[in-house]
């Protein structure tokens, strides 16, 4: 698990403005990384769920997760943005500066969805996590932060 966020999932100073730039960014960047094989299928994942509920979190964090038969291996994507994002929904109505994507396989939706989503959800719970990702400008650190607090927990990927 150690290896499982990359540094070259990290993306600092991205210039999206609206969540519709930041999701058709992050969908391009599954493709180019590899992760999916259909940019618009991703994207079209990402809309179903942000119509379900907006995915912007609190303290500036958002969580888009895209489940698709596009997406070959599950991954993360972070990405660092930098203007707010002013029309992300948020449960505390910070604007948005920091998304933490999860792509995951269609197949895996019910299982390895879940338990990312779960893990990621209780990193931006922590104030030292939240801190430590927005002060950085290291992908390698942000990386190894959050396969650290992936490892955390004895139940794996």
């Amino acid at each position: 698990m150690s290896d499982f966020m990359q540094a070259s999932h990290v993306f600092l100073d991205n210039p999206a403005t609206t969540v519709e730039e930041a999701l058709v960014f992050l969908s391009e960047k599954a493709v180019e990384l590899g992760i999916a094989d259909d940019a618009a299928a991703v994207l079209e994942a990402y809309h179903k769920r942000e119509e379900e509920g907006s995915t912007g979190m609190v303290n500036g964090f958002s969580i888009p997760h895209a489940k698709s038969d596009a997406i070959k291996s599950a991954s993360v994507i972070v990405v660092k943005f930098t203007n707010e994002i002013e029309d992300w929904e948020t449960m505390d109505e910070e604007k948005i500066k920091t998304a933490i994507s999860l792509l995951v396989p269609g197949a895996e939706a019910g299982t390895t969805h879940l338990k990312l989503l779960s893990k990621v959800a209780v990193m931006l719970m922590q104030e030292d996590f939240r801190e430590t990702v927005k002060a950085s400008n290291d992908p390698e650190a942000i990386a190894a932060l959050i396969n650290e607090n992936l490892e955390d927990d004895e139940d794996e990927l």
